[in-house]
């Protein structure tokens, strides 16, 4: 299974777009139309690529946007770049998304007491290899911190790409720990302290700032893939949220969008006229 990206706009700039396609050329969206799992009997998931490695820009899957591009997000009309904060430069690991989960803010999660943030649940991809943009890679998922943002809940899964040359030797937290002493730690810090340049308060943590292992974390996902689950079989109110895709939904769902529906939220227009 592949995915290809089309770029529409100019970067660093409010219109900058990244559309996906998949392997037929068809339009899709990241958060509904890939499929959460690459390998479902061994747990391995893909995850979508929303910010490389050691870049600033905050860029993210537009969920409130038809076929949910990946574009910057904007906060009181800026263009939103997280700052560097000492000893980190930009994003530490590779980040970005799970597709088909979603943190469902009506939920309260019984470990965090805080509901969830409306994205769909967020990755750290540790390996070293940097990705680029809107790549679709396949994880191994090692295990996931519990962030509360602004008395939301907002997932970390820590993951490698399976193709890493070092992903057989990771298999669950404690491997990173053991392998990569200092980046668990340094992934607390960055999480912690990422908004305080713009004036926000520090972010807090569940279970005392600790990682939890695979097992954990596996179950997490799954249980925001069914909340997910929800969301597209219209179980649950998507509110603001953009569920039109062109692969899940069958054809009577209002959810369900046509090639040429499709096609036109991503083609460029441009229009002829005769001055007279």
């Amino acid at each position: 299974m592949s995915f290809t990206v089309e770029e529409r706009g100019n970067a660093n700039s409010p219109n900058y777009r990244l559309f996906f396609k998949n392997a037929e050329g068809k339009y899709i969206s990241p958060f509904h139309d890939i499929p959460i799992y690459a390998d479902e009997s061994q747990n391995i998931f893909h995850m979508v690529v929303e910010v490389p490695r050691w870049t600033n820009a905050k860029m993210e899957i537009a969920t409130k946007d038809i076929l949910n591009p990946i574009k910057q997000d904007v906060k009181k009309g800026k263009l939103r770049y997280v700052a560097n904060v000492f000893p980190h430069k930009g994003y530490i690991w590779n980040y970005g998304a799970i597709p088909q989960t979603w943190e469902d803010p009506a939920h309260k999660d019984g470990d965090t007491d805080c509901c969830g943030d409306n994205d769909p649940i967020d990755v750290c991809e540790i390996g070293s290899r940097v990705c680029t943009r809107g790549e679709v890679i396949k994880v191994k998922v090692l295990g996931i911190l519990a962030m509360i943002d602004e008395g939301e809940t907002d997932w970390k899964v820590i993951a490698i790409n399976v193709e890493d040359p070092e992903a057989k030797d990771f298999n669950n937290i404690s491997d990173v720990q053991r392998l990569k002493p200092g980046y668990l730690e340094a992934t607390v810090d960055w999480f912690r302290r990422y908004k305080v340049p713009d004036g926000k308060p520090e972010n807090r943590f569940a279970f005392n700032e600790e990682f939890k292992d695979k097992e954990f974390a596996i179950e997490v996902i799954k249980s925001t893939h069914n909340f997910w689950k929800a969301l597209i079989g219209q179980q649950t109110k998507a509110g603001e949220l953009n569920c039109k895709n062109t692969c899940v939904s069958s054809g009577d769902s209002p959810f369900c969008c046509s090639a040429d529906e499709a096609r036109a939220a991503v083609v460029d227009k441009w229009f002829y006229y005769e001055r007279k």
